[in-house]
């Protein structure tokens, strides 16, 4: 008895030293990130598109497909882009919504979040941007400055001038296009990177000796969607299912996070609007 003990035992220390500790791996958590266009036309970006009025009949037809479409996803989390006023990142604006603010309000958080989480019965709705603090997000006052002092002269505005175009061609596209195919265009992967590619990293040459915006202007566009992602990673445990709602000029980084953060797998958007 003794001696089949003992051989018990030394088999148990000859096994792997991972096998003896493997744990059952954490479901990972799904990311479906729909970059949108901002609906009811804030104008805060730099150059914005006119976003046709989202509250007629048509549009509406079009959101409610896409609803159902998106349900196909079976979203556990629904999160958007505002910033949080709770610790809890609670969209308290979703506590309060009906369907009746669907022909009133143009916001795409109403208009797909809010409507596509009532359908759903989810409770919550989370806020997960953020504000300003240390690193200013977006920069490009001092790019323009720097330009002005060392030069070369006119590069801002033909950089500028090209993410006019692209505005350009959404705004024809809205004449016969469906939400869910300009959604499409907007989600593009290959268009995304080459956004990033020329606008961002475009800029990066816009450095000396003595200063160096362009750098910053791509850090603090970094810094903005990490912080946004982070709180991503507050709202969501493992096995959940998220949608992510947010403007289409943050699809480069957030999709870069949720492909490699780990514990978290990216979902394309693509079948859900094609």
């Amino acid at each position: 008895m003794r001696l089949t003990a003992f051989i018990a035992a030394a088999l148990i220390l000859l096994l792997p030293v991972s096998a003896q500790d493997e744990k059952p791996k954490p479901e990972p958590i799904q990311v479906l990130l729909l970059g949108t266009y901002h609906m009811a036309n804030p104008g805060q970006d730099l150059v914005n598109a006119e976003a046709e009025d989202v509250t007629t009949p048509r549009r509406q037809a079009e959101l409610e497909a896409l609803a159902a479409r998106l349900a196909e996803f079976a979203p556990t989390v629904i999160a958007v882009e505002r910033e949080p006023t709770e610790p809890s990142l609670i969209d308290p604006a979703y506590e309060t919504f009906t369907r009746e603010d669907l022909k009133t309000s143009r916001n795409e958080r109403a208009q797909i979040g809010y409507r596509l989480a009532s359908d759903l019965g989810l409770e919550h709705v989370y806020a997960v941007d953020v504000g300003e603090g240390e690193i200013s997000f977006f920069p490009f006052d001092e790019v323009q400055a720097y330009e002005e002092k060392y030069g070369p002269e006119g590069k801002t505005e033909e950089l500028v001038g090209w993410i006019s175009t692209v505005m350009e061609d959404f705004s024809e596209m809205q004449e016969t296009a469906t939400i869910s195919e300009l959604l499409a265009w907007q989600n593009d992967a290959d268009r995304t990177t080459e956004q990033q590619q020329v606008f961002y990293y475009g800029l990066m040459d816009m450095a000396n000796s003595e200063d160096k915006p362009g750098a910053r202007l791509n850090y603090g566009w970094y810094a903005r969607n990490a912080l946004i992602f982070a709180n991503v990673t507050r709202v969501a445990k493992p096995g959940d299912r998220v949608l992510l709602i947010y403007g289409a000029g943050h699809n480069y980084w957030l999709r870069h996070f949720a492909q490699n953060t780990p514990g978290f797998e990216y979902v394309d958007p693509m079948p859900y609007l094609r």
